[in-house]
């Protein structure tokens, strides 16, 4: 199947019935929701590709995930596993960029106007995909204007015709050194290309091109300037995948088998209920109908409940629903097989800590929301920086569920505000949220929209940064990686904890290790360990007096000797970290939550 103008099929594994898809690539389920999703561009050996929407993917409709939460804070109706193992179903691919280079000739033109076989020019050189593209924040993304950059200082007469190649002299491995020759004689290099204002310069704007979506997807009239990236950028690329915990009474046994039939029994009499459960097969005609009738009639009012319209909002009852369950031990006659939490035995590790629970079961479900080029995304953005994930309007999303299990850490409230009203305290989170809230305001400013007040406080940063201290301690000691673990901070007005969880989708992240973690003994002496590790880095003094440290300054004392995670780990991408505001800074050592703690504990 030729890949010019026309969907390519890549899956996670392969089969060997019903060959009616090519593969050309594979990938693992995972990787279709957080690195190669929709808009995202994956290298398959010599060739380039940008994976499609979701309007070309080829799901199995057998393999849904039920989440009704999340699917109701997203507004879909269904979530499906990404395709994998079965070549009649997978995920779809386009040729993107277009432009291509010759390694013999050093062509430089649209992969279709090769006249060699596939991959190779007519020269019989090795073709290699171009290495420069354009973006804007707006999420569209094209070919890189190679005519114009080559004339640019030139004042052709008319569209030049003339064969476009790229020579790169090898002298020095910076941009000046690759070239784009025109045949009338024009010549420009690469350099100065990733500077903001050269494409405003030559008059280029965005072209508004959704290649994932096709040819046809444009959308006319984009304002916002494009940027210059290198194909394997991180910028050109930002998945924004959601997440919530399956909790009772959503997950209930029942509720499970009632999701699939929700849609088309709510508002039924229970007459028509009980007809319908026993042809679906979920009771026999000798038994009770009445628990699906309860469990039915429970999840319209879970569906009715008001729900808020904004992102930050949503998030916020999510994670509030979340908190309350894991506040509370599972009764044991609840039938809820994705969730179980119990208190841990003994007293807290200190006064700072109001509870330790230990969840011996969860599953999390992921679902691919959207996507952004040039800068991630943040809940105050607006719609038109979500990249689309289909031309057309689905009612599902790509999702994977994987189970787990965790810690669960409650601090006291009352230590706290204690803490909080300290103006010392309030100072130094305050840089923080300046750095933050500049950050909101300059790209409010660059898309012409309101700017958001930030939500950065005292408390949240405090407890970020006591996640990645417990985190890294437990990587020396549960037998996980820090890369195997994951953070779920609760740092609402009303909420103040910290899950830590080992979340994957095999069995390796419900070994035991991490609850262990939470036994009263071993929990005080990480604890301990923890924030003395706090206490000093090797890049001390540097990394403690730090005025402004990070991505965007949204650091202070925190840095990749002693606070930061991998990525996937971190809900917020390694950014408002402080140990400070754990332990203390030079000019007020007991200013931090935990610094009476360690003189304890010393």
């Amino acid at each position: 199947m030729s890949t010019q103008g026309r969907p390519r099929r890549t899956a996670a594994g392969t089969s060997a019935e019903a060959p009616s898809i090519s593969t050309i690539g594979k990938v693992r389920r995972a990787q279709l929701i957080t690195t190669y999703g929709v808009g995202s561009m994956i290298a398959v050996e010599d060739a380039s590709y940008i994976v499609a929407g979701l309007d070309d993917w080829k799901i199995n409709h057998a393999q849904q995930v039920h989440e009704p939460r999340i699917q109701r804070a997203l507004g879909v109706s269904r979530l499906y596993l990404p395709p994998a193992a079965d070549r009649r179903h997978a995920a779809a691919l386009r040729r993107f960029p277009d432009f291509y280079s010759c390694q013999g000739c050093s062509l430089l033109q649209p992969y279709g106007r090769f006249g060699g076989r596939e991959s190779t020019c007519a020269c019989g050189g090795t073709l290699i995909p171009s290495r420069f593209v354009v973006a804007c924040d707006d999420g569209h993304i094209d070919d890189f204007p190679y005519w114009a950059w080559a004339h640019r200082g030139t004042t052709p007469t008319g569209p030049c015709k003339r064969e476009l190649r790229m020579v790169t002299s090898g002298r020095t491995a910076s941009l000046k050194s690759i070239e784009i020759v025109c045949g009338c004689g024009a010549r420009a290099s690469m350099e100065g290309a990733f500077r903001r204002s050269e494409l405003l310069k030559l008059r280029i704007t965005c072209s508004g091109a959704r290649p994932w979506l096709g040819a046809g997807a444009k959308v006319e009239g984009c304002k916002r300037p494009p940027r210059t990236l290198q194909r394997g950028s991180s910028a050109a690329w930002f998945g924004a995948v959601r997440s919530s915990l399956a909790i009772p009474p959503w997950s209930t046994r029942l509720q499970k088998l009632i999701d699939p039939h929700f849609a088309m029994w709510a508002g039924e009499e229970d007459a028509i209920i009980a007809r319908q459960a026993v042809r679906a097969g979920l009771v026999k005609e000798s038994e009770s109908p009445q628990p699906i009738i309860d469990a039915v009639r429970r999840r319209e009012q879970l569906e009715n409940q008001e729900q808020s319209t904004t992102e930050i909002d949503l998030d916020n009852e999510l994670k509030s629903e979340e908190f309350a369950q894991l506040c509370a031990p599972t009764p044991a006659e609840e039938d809820a097989p994705d969730f179980e939490c119990r208190p841990a035995a003994g007293n807290p590790p200190g006064p700072e800590f109001d509870q330790v629970m230990l969840v011996t079961r969860l599953r999390e479900v992921r679902v691919l929301q959207t996507f952004s080029r040039v800068e991630p995304l943040t809940a105050t953005d607006p719609t038109s920086r979500r990249g689309a994930l289909s031309q057309n309007s689905l009612n599902w999303l790509p999702a994977m569920e994987v189970v787990g299990e965790g810690v669960f850490l409650r601090l006291s409230e009352q230590a706290l505000r204690a803490w909080e009203n300290d103006s010392r305290v309030r100072d130094r989170a305050r840089r923080i949220r300046d750095n933050h809230q500049h950050l909101l305001d300059r790209r409010a400013e660059a898309a012409g929209r309101p700017t958001t007040p930030s939500t950065v406080t005292a408390r949240s940063v405090m407890i970020h940064t006591l996640a990645h201290a417990l985190i890294n301690e437990w990587s020396l000691d549960a037998g996980y990686s820090a890369a195997a673990m994951r953070e779920r901070l609760y740092t609402g007005d009303d909420m103040a904890g910290i899950l830590i969880y080992t979340a994957t989708s095999d069995s390796a992240g419900s070994l035991g290790g991490i609850v262990r973690q939470g036994e009263p003994e071993r929990l005080s002496r990480t604890v301990t360990a923890a924030l003395r590790r706090s206490g000093w880095c090797s890049a001390d003094p540097l990394c403690m007096e730090a005025g402004a440290a990070g991505a965007d300054s949204l650091n202070l004392a925190a840095c990749h000797v002693c606070s930061l995670l991998p990525e996937t780990s971190c809900e917020h991408n390694n950014t408002l970290l402080d140990r400070g505001l754990l332990i203390g800074w030079p000019e007020h050592p007991t200013a931090g939550l935990f610094s009476s703690y360690l003189e304890v504990n010393a």
